[in-house]
């Protein structure tokens, strides 16, 4: 048996460890945002502001928006402004805030067998690479890249997926290990500019397409909403949402570069 002190000890061990645990909020989040680096960069001085962990579930945005309705993270930081916006709407989410954006680029080989580089219309490009049957990586997994994708290959007048298995290569994966897909296949694919610039393995990949507005990417921040799912770390999430958000925020996230270029750039609007 244990004596009054030893009890008293494990019960206080109990107690600090229950609190430790409790101290973190779940963000379901894009892989761009790890991938790129990101989180890596700016989590450590949110923590280190306010004491609270931050654990990431990067998946497509799909399937974290998915995962907020589902009450299984407390902050969903995503890629797809309808979705986002149907999120809150739904009363899934208490309100919806921009925090950043960056572009989407097409990359593909030296060798670009389509012939799309230095292109500015994204979706003529893409239907470039249809008639020419050139290998494309996908990552078919309704991310908020594979959602931009599609709009871009729709408003091309292209089903790419009857070249499904053939040259339209759905990978099913995140943008790194698609980046992987299409470096090892020699294949084109849709990229987020801030994973594009983090990515290792380039090999002779170039950036062929840029610049057209159709690539804009907007990031955005929501609280899951506690009257939905009462588990919901209201007070941490709406901290994390407000530090994103606030000049010290989106001043980090400013800040994070590779090779001296910027991969995110802030838009919050204060007070909204």
């Amino acid at each position: 048996m244990f004596g009054l002190g030893a009890a008293f000890l494990l019960a206080s061990l109990a107690s600090t460890g229950f609190a430790a645990e409790d101290d973190f909020i779940i963000v379901q989040s894009t892989t761009s945002t790890q991938n790129s680096g990101l989180f890596d960069y700016i989590l450590p001085k949110f923590t280190e502001k306010t004491g609270i962990d931050v654990r990431v579930v990067a998946v497509g945005t799909g399937q974290a928006l998915k995962n907020g309705r589902n009450g299984d993270g407390d902050v969903v930081l995503v890629h797809s402004k309808p979705d986002e916006e149907k999120f809150v709407a739904e009363g899934w989410g208490v309100k919806r805030h921009d925090v950043m954006y960056n572009d989407f680029v097409i990359v593909g080989p030296a060798s670009d067998p389509a012939g799309i580089a230095g292109l500015k219309d994204a979706d003529r490009a893409l239907a470039k690479i249809a008639e020419a049957e050139a290998p494309f990586a996908s990552r078919g997994d309704d991310s908020g890249t594979h959602k931009a994708e599609r709009d871009l290959w729709g408003q091309a007048g292209v089903d790419p997926t009857k070249g499904s298995g053939d040259w339209y290569l759905e990978t099913g994966s995140g943008m790194g290990a698609t980046l992987n897909t299409a470096v090892g296949k020699h294949a084109y694919t849709l990229a987020d500019r801030g994973t594009w610039l983090s990515f290792a393995n380039k090999d002779d990949f170039e950036v062929l397409v840029e610049g057209d507005p159709k690539l804009f990417n907007q990031y955005g921040v929501i609280l899951v909403n506690p009257e939905k799912h009462p588990r919901v770390k209201a007070e941490k999430g709406q901290a994390f949402v407000g530090w994103l958000t606030s000049g010290e925020g989106q001043k980090a996230i400013a800040s994070y570069k590779i090779d001296g270029q910027q991969l995110f750039f802030p838009n919050a609007r204060p007070g909204t």
